[in-house]
């Protein structure tokens, strides 16, 4: 077999449906973000970032980046390996008990990405639970996804967000057996969000545990940034928590927080946990930072909250068709992966914005979009040249607009 020729084959199908992921080459700029710089060849030039899941900014926060100085200083580079073998640094110690206290639980575990803590946890929890049956939303994150196929264990898929078909679903198990309703709060390329109470009711009426994913929510909502379920009042109704510290807090990782023998149980049996190295202390520190500042401060979260509700009113008044959601992510629809691709690189060549289409298999067919994730770093000024940009892309791509730009 030719398997160079098979892999250009395989990259010109993805080209010729204009599915092929480029990657933009940029530099962001400590205390000037979103600002960053776009590099192609010899050519160098300034955009602003208007996708990125640094949703408050936190990647760049003085107080975030003094930790991590701090903690490189005083421990070096590198964790030294896996914490089994090289021992748990305090700052890991220090970042699991903050991670607990956020979400009200016990005990938390750290991993090295938010992919790897779902890949992990529900992985062992579904191959290690007797006779255990997944209940799984049919829009969870690939990692999630990749856990339980991982774990053999059997797996129903229930309608996203609809609670009677996942009532009919537990219904159709064995009152005794084992289950697991895995589920995420807000969900990122819609943006809607989960009804998570009335999942715990159904949890509890029909013995299952629930496991909940808040990537996409973790110090984004709640007085503390503790998430939706923190927003809600449901989170010590919620059995396990799984977030990441590479969305709002700023930094990189993942983690589980839950009862203390839960949480030692991933601990003890997770292959993704136990042979892999730790992440950097200073990384540790840094989110620990993150965390402390954002459960005191409401700064960010209502300064990003206005810049979404300033964009959406922009974009109703000149047409351009959005995802309705009451969450802070905006999906741009384009609806066609070519003109979607078109527009991603026009706005970057022509305008000096950054977004990154989102084509299938990200989404299904004929649903591609721009996702756009305002954030309180983001100006007033930025918000009308994104719009300006947008409104002449959509006339030259002849794509329907809404209704209100009529009126």
């Amino acid at each position: 077999m030719d398997y160079d020729s098979f892999f250009k084959g395989a990259l010109d199908d993805l080209r010729a449906q204009g599915n092929y992921r480029h990657f933009a080459d940029l530099e962001r700029h400590t205390g000037n973000f979103p600002q960053a710089t776009h590099r192609s060849g010899t050519e160098e030039r300034p955009v602003t970032i208007w996708c990125s899941n640094d949703y408050l900014g936190m990647g760049q926060h003085p107080k975030v980046l003094e930790a991590m100085h701090e903690a490189l200083d005083r421990c070096g580079a590198g964790a030294g390996g896996t914490r089994n073998i090289s021992g748990t640094t305090h700052d890991h110690v220090l970042l699991e008990a903050e991670l607990a206290d956020l979400h009200g639980k016990e005990a938390a575990l750290l991993f090295t990405s938010g992919y790897v803590s779902n890949w992990a946890a529900l992985g062992t929890l579904a191959a290690k639970i007797p006779d255990c049956v997944i209940l799984s939303d049919a829009l969870n994150h690939a990692s999630m996804i990749e856990g339980m196929r991982h774990s053999r264990a059997q797996r129903v898929i229930w309608k996203h967000n609809d609670l009677a078909d996942l009532e009919a679903h537990l219904q159709a198990l064995p009152a005794g057996q084992p289950k697991i309703i895995a589920f995420e709060s807000v969900y990122s390329m819609d943006g809607d969000i989960a009804p998570i109470a009335e999942i715990c009711d159904l949890a509890e009426k029909y013995g299952a545990i629930t496991y909940l994913d808040e990537v996409h929510a973790v110090g984004m909502y709640g007085p503390r940034g503790g998430g939706v379920a923190e927003r809600d009042g449901v989170m010590d109704r919620v059995d396990i928590i799984q977030g990441t510290l590479g969305k709002a807090f700023g930094v990189v990782g993942g983690y589980i927080t839950g009862s203390a023998e839960m949480v030692d149980f991933v601990r003890s049996f997770a292959s993704g946990f136990i042979f892999t190295t730790a992440l950097p202390p200073s990384v540790a520190a840094g989110a620990a930072a993150s965390i402390k500042h954002l459960k005191q401060s409401s700064t960010e979260r209502a300064l990003q909250q206005q810049r979404v509700a300033e964009l959406r009113a922009q974009l109703d008044q000149i047409g351009i068709p959005h995802i309705p959601n009451p969450s802070h992510i905006i999906p741009v629809m384009v609806g066609d992966p070519v003109k979607c691709k078109f527009i991603s690189d026009q706005l970057m060549k022509t305008h000096g914005v950054y977004i990154q289409p989102i084509n299938y298999p990200t989404v299904p067919k004929g649903t591609e979009r721009l996702r756009i994730t305002p954030s309180p770093v983001h100006s007033a000024k930025d918000v009308e040249h994104l719009v300006k940009a947008l409104a002449d892309l959509w006339s030259q791509c002849q794509l329907a607009r809404m209704p209100q730009a009529a009126e």
